[in-house]
């Protein structure tokens, strides 16, 4: 390729590694050549050369969930920003496809992994990367030996339940799996801000799963009630459990949303934004979440494992006011605090 461009080879290797100032006419006759001859770097020679990877892996739970997709931009525009390459691997809520993908990346050499475990799986899957730096992220519990990212699930219940709370809903129900750390933490913060307003009665509804089958199975429970008992707010804890609960509710019954039932989800997964009513939700800080993920990352790779020091980050959730909640004349409001945490 130096003969094609009339250069050296060392000159090449500038151009591809950008590691010295080239003038753009050399960088041009170099990029020429490189179009005419099809050349293709050789990631793995160069990572052996280098003594480093290009490239950083990321486990993902699933794909078709849009608050991972933004948790993936957020990393993907983090690390573009120093030249480096993002690989995803779709778990699709599969523990061993999990351990599959973290096997891969390591045999493949990558510099770092971020990893999005299942919540109900092992979270020690961290181990298995033998040496590679590893951020977790989105994943509850305490880890002292690896740097995490998680959101604040206990203040974004907290802000769920405060909005219906401070518009005059007094009989509240949350709806979620709580087998889920997440969903559990979520509880604690409705648990926190009920116990701050007397008067309000919170009760809790089990779910297997936090799909929109189980919220069908809530939204079918509180149609078939008789006035005295029925919930003037829910808390559900997903949005697609909150678009099956708006689906039965619209369908089974006479109930009006948000007049006779308000209704709140959590995520500001894009199934919230096109529903019959558009959903109150959580958003949940996704591409904050991916950037401070690849930072703890890049922090680690500098200053090497063995002096690097372990820490979490929390990110803040925010509130998203829909119709589905006060209607339509107050729809797009947004907060991350609605009271002194």
């Amino acid at each position: 390729m130096a003969r094609e461009a009339g250069v050296s080879i060392g000159t090449v290797s500038n151009v591809l590694n950008g590691t010295a100032r080239v003038t753009e006419a050399t960088r041009a006759k170099v990029e020429m050549a490189i179009g005419r001859l099809g050349f293709v770097r050789n990631a793995s020679a160069w990572s052996l050369a280098a003594g480093r990877s290009s490239t950083l892996g990321f486990v993902i739970i699933d794909l078709s969930n849009s608050y991972f997709l933004d948790i993936a931009r957020g990393a993907e525009r983090e690390a573009g920003k120093t030249g480096l390459n993002l690989l995803l691997a779709n778990s699709d809520l599969s523990e061993s496809k999990q351990r599959t993908y973290v096997d891969l990346f390591v045999e493949e050499r990558v510099a770092g992994i971020l990893i999005a475990a299942n919540h109900g799986s092992d979270q020690r899957l961290h181990k298995s990367a033998r040496g590679v730096p590893v951020v977790m992220v989105d994943a509850p519990g305490d880890h002292t030996d690896v740097c995490s990212v998680v959101p604040d699930n206990i203040h974004g219940g907290y802000l769920a339940a405060m909005h219906l709370i401070e518009h005059g809903r007094r009989h509240l129900l949350f709806a979620g799996a709580t087998a889920l750390v997440p969903v559990r933490d979520r509880l604690t913060g409705v648990e926190r801000a009920v116990a701050e307003n007397p008067g309000v009665v919170l009760e809790v509804e089990q779910t297997r799963d936090v799909q929109v089958e189980d919220g069908r199975r809530v939204g079918d429970d509180v149609a078939l009630r008789r006035t005295a008992e029925r919930p003037d707010g829910v808390i559900a804890a997903a949005d697609l459990l909150a678009l099956g609960v708006l689906q039965s509710v619209l369908l089974s019954s006479s109930l009006r949303v948000p007049e006779d039932l308000a209704l709140i989800g959590y995520d500001d997964n894009r199934a919230a934004w096109d529903s019959a009513v558009p959903l109150s939700t959580v958003r949940q800080p996704g591409e904050e979440i991916g950037l401070e993920a690849v930072r703890l990352l890049l922090e680690e790779l500098e200053t090497g494992t063995e002096s690097h020091q372990h820490r979490m980050v929390t990110c803040e959730p925010a509130l998203v006011v829909r119709a589905s909640t006060i209607g339509q004349e107050g729809a797009g409001i947004a907060s991350t605090s609605l009271a002194p945490r």
